[in-house]
Order: C-alpha cells, then sequence, then structure tokens
C-alpha cells in the first residue's frame, strides 16, 4: 500500500468514517474511496453494498476482477437514560456487535451495581458528547422519558447524522417533543429520522421486550445505511 493511501487511510479511520481500498487483481494497482465520495465513483453501487455488509470480496467490473477491503468504524449505541430497557439493551447489543455507552446525569439509575460490566457515565449528556461525538456509526437512543435530559442528545444526532435516533413515548409524547425541536432549530425532514414510538413493532409489553424490538431497528437502520427508504 503506497505511503499516501495509507495516510488518507488513517485519516478517515481517526475520524470514524467508512472507506474502501479497491485492489485490481490484474495489475494490483489501488486507490482508496471514502465513503462521502462513494456516489460519483463509477463501482457505486459495489462499493454502498460493500459498506453495508461490511464484508470486503472480489467483484467482478468491465475492467476485470478487483477486490473491495472495507474498512469500517465500530458500531456504537449510545443509549440515554440508565432504565430498565437499558438494562435489558445493553448486554444484548453487545452481543451483536456494538459498542455501548449509557448516559444519565441521575446518580440513582446510573450505578455500576444496575449495569455490571456495561460503560455507564453519570453525567449530563452535553459533557459527554462533547468529549466523545456522535457521528453516523452511532446510534442514539433515548428512553429516559425527560426532556431535560432526552432533547439535546437527540438534536445532536440529528445533526451527526446518527444511523439511527430513536425516542421512547407515545405518538401523543413524541408530537410534543417534535414542537420542541422545532422551536430549537430542528427541521421537519431531521425530526422525521427519530423513531418514536421507539422500535419494531412486535407489540412489546416489558422492558426487556422493548430492549429487543430496539435493537431490531438498530440493526435494521445499520444494514440499510444509504438504501433508498
Amino acid at each position: 500500500m503506497r505511503t499516501e493511501i495509507l495516510r488518507k487511510l488513517n485519516a478517515e479511520r481517526a475520524a470514524r468514517r467508512g472507506s474502501v481500498l479497491v485492489t485490481h487483481l490484474a495489475g494490483g494497482e489501488q486507490r482508496l474511496v471514502p465513503e462521502a465520495e462513494i456516489a460519483g465513483d463509477a463501482l457505486a453501487g459495489e462499493l454502498a453494498q460493500a459498506l453495508a455488509t461490511g464484508k470486503s470480496g472480489i467483484v467482478q467490473t468491465p475492467g476485470g476482477e478487483v477486490f473491495l477491503n472495507v474498512h469500517v468504524p465500530s458500531p456504537r449505541v449510545v443509549v440515554i437514560g440508565a432504565v430498565h430497557i437499558a438494562q435489558a439493551f445493553a448486554p444484548m447489543a453487545r452481543i451483536a456487535g456494538f459498542d455501548v455507552t449509557i448516559v444519565d446525569p441521575r446518580t440513582a439509575f446510573a450505578t455500576p451495581d444496575r449495569f455490571e460490566g456495561e460503560e455507564v457515565v453519570a453525567e449530563w449528556p452535553e459533557p459527554v458528547l462533547s468529549r466523545r461525538p456522535l457521528d453516523a456509526y452511532t446510534a442514539l437512543v433515548a428512553v429516559t422519558h425527560d426532556p431535560k435530559i432526552d432533547d439535546l442528545p437527540l438534536q445532536e444526532a440529528l445533526r451527526a447524522g446518527c444511523f439511527y435516533v430513536g425516542a421512547l413515548g407515545s405518538r401523543k409524547t413524541h408530537g410534543r417533543r417534535v414542537e420542541r425541536l422545532l422551536a430549537a432549530g430542528c427541521s421537519e425532514a431531521e425530526i422525521a429520522r427519530i423513531e418514536a414510538p421507539i422500535g419494531l413493532d412486535i407489540a412489546a409489553a416489558t422492558p426487556a421486550e422493548i430492549a429487543v424490538a430496539v435493537l431490531g431497528s438498530v440493526v435494521r437502520a445499520l444494514r440499510r445505511r444509504g438504501a433508498p427508504a
């Protein structure tokens, strides 16, 4: 790999952006295609599919076989709210391959005893997200049911282009949330990305069932990144 390609690849990795290293098998020529440049590439469809699945492999092109080496950041989920749903969600999400961080300023909820082995941060979301910003490979799950805690992370998630944004609450609750987010400067198109009520419609009733529904939505959103709605 040429030095300039390696330098570019490391820059994309550091910024938590996806990219694909394209190698022509016949001659060995290589080029790196950052995710932001895929739409204009001759192999746009193949590159988008590779990024969506996260799988490297050989594809046939008019110019011969090429190997697509996929480089994507580890997917993250930031859960706002150290509630019962989060207790069930975190271990399941880790099994599914996600890095999980739970954020809640309410120290009675965000305790190591309630989340053994999980990353729990007992702070307000603003400083936490400032230290480790959200990005396109992060999902935001807001489940505190408290606007003072949930609203700012939701705004940040929409601005950052998180691949999934979901919020707990009824349609009536979400209607009031929409009014607040509009007043805060979010557009209707941005707000429409929020899944609320949160999770797949599986008639979930218990916290564990809701956690399953949310994880299903997160996985679906990750695997359909960039696909037409």
